[in-house]
């Protein structure tokens, strides 16, 4: 074998350098991250982009029913203190990306003396002048028009009892043997053709409201059930809004329903399912528009 046919030589391979031992991470801990990341996320999506929502009270009638389950929007009027999650932030006056509501919107709105949600629609918006006579919204000097509707028959159940103190006389006994709530129904629309359903079956303080001027920055919002609401009419010592609220404490818009329960519902799922009230499942909340003569 001449020189250049040999072999080369071989040499052993290199051991690679044992990197010293790590202790495992505990399986808790794993969890517990993935557990505050994902508390993290749905944080930041409810106060972002949208949160659900429960109707508690009568205020919102007839086109809220207590027990209804919604989805409010946070981005449609920009962010402010009232977006965060259980209103963590201290109040403030500063808003990013801010925007207007239109007529007619409803919207949620924290009160000046309670951290708590309140839902109410959206009747007046900066710069307007607004009074209450008679039940009727005065807005710049032209009544609201209100137009008499057939009456609402609704089911009296856990959920809406038709209590005869908050609906005197309009509970009655159906041929089927149930009882039922008859609601006296008018409809409103405003400058924008934004209309809709309320209800105003008695003559009380809240009917009546000197005009002021909604200042800038704020909005004038009442209640669909006018006479058990309490809105920008009611003193805040009556738990009321106490005039125009500020645009920064406006959480959000309500947009849809997912569903809505009777109240009859137990702990057990499976009694959901027959609490539900039919046909007002993925019901759009925005008002309608109503065409406008020209």
């Amino acid at each position: 074998m001449t020189h250049d046919e040999r072999q080369p030589e071989s040499r052993p391979e290199p051991r690679p350098e044992l990197a010293p031992d790590t202790p495992a991470t505990p399986g808790w801990l794993i969890e517990l991250r993935g557990l505050v990341m994902m508390l993290a996320a749905v944080v930041t999506f409810h106060s972002l982009v949208a949160k659900p929502f429960y109707i508690p009270s009568i205020s919102m009638m007839p086109n809220l029913l207590v027990g209804d389950r919604l989805v409010v929007s946070k981005y449609p009027y920009g962010w402010s203190w009232v977006s965060a999650s259980f209103h963590v932030l201290p109040r403030s006056r500063l808003r990013l990306f801010p925007r207007t509501p239109e007529y007619g919107d409803i919207v949620i709105v924290v009160p000046p003396d309670r951290d708590e949600d309140y839902i109410k629609r959206v009747v007046a918006l900066p710069g307007d002048r607004i009074a209450v006579k008679g039940g009727q919204i005065i807005l710049n000097g032209k009544p609201v028009p209100q137009v008499v509707e057939p009456s609402l028959i609704l089911p009296v159940d856990p959920n809406q009892p038709c209590d005869p103190d908050d609906f005197p006389g309009l509970r009655f006994r159906g041929a089927d043997g149930r009882r039922y709530c008859e609601l006296p129904i008018y409809r409103e629309t405003l400058p924008n053709g934004a209309t809709y359903r309320i209800i105003d079956h008695r003559d009380q303080p809240l009917d009546h409201y000197p005009e002021i001027r909604v200042p800038d920055g704020y909005v004038f919002l009442m209640g669909d059930n006018r006479d058990h609401s309490a809105d920008s009419r009611a003193p805040v010592e009556s738990n009321g809004l106490g005039g125009p609220v500020p645009l920064s404490s406006v959480g959000g818009r309500a947009e849809f329903l997912t569903f809505s329960l009777d109240g009859s519902q137990g702990w057990n799922p499976a009694s959901w399912w027959k609490a539900l009230r039919a046909g007002r499942s993925w019901t759009r909340l925005r008002p309608m528009i109503a065409a406008r003569a020209k």
